[in-house]
């Protein structure tokens, strides 16, 4: 197995496909903004639990010691797979894409995105050190 084989940077790979695939369509939707009709997509939440699940069979779980504390549950994402957004306000075109909303979420892609690649690269410096190399 190469060291960029190893399942973190496989999942990081990934999560950065996904925000590239997710930029894609809300760019979509804000260029449909003002088209009769035209209803905005999203892609489901990216779940690093399901990419994940092929590579380790060992689990982290939590019990709560006393009654007062919070119950952890796991988070539900899926693939993918674009689907409709549920429109909250419809222009009388019946166009339900709202480009404030679209924008903060191009923001929050696009921070979301400079996070995986700033993890990608303090790893591969990580790795560099550990093997004696300069980064």
């Amino acid at each position: 197995m190469g060291l960029m084989d190893m399942p973190v940077f496989t999942a990081l790979t990934d999560k950065m496909r996904w925000h590239q695939t997710r930029q894609g369509l809300l760019a979509e939707n804000v260029a449909n903004a003002e088209t009769p009709g035209y209803r905005g997509r999203d892609l489901k939440q990216f779940d690093f639990a399901e990419q994940m699940n092929g590579f380790s069979s060992a689990s982290v779980t939590t019990s709560a010691t006393q009654k007062m504390h919070f119950s952890v549950g796991g988070a539900e994402g899926g693939a993918f797979g674009a689907q409709r957004m549920a429109n909250f306000e419809l222009t009388p075109e019946g166009n339900g894409v709202t480009l404030e909303d679209e924008m903060m979420k191009v923001t929050t892609n696009l921070m979301d995105y400079q996070a995986a690649t700033s993890l990608y690269q303090k790893s591969i410096k990580i790795l560099r050190t550990a093997l004696g190399r300069q980064a």
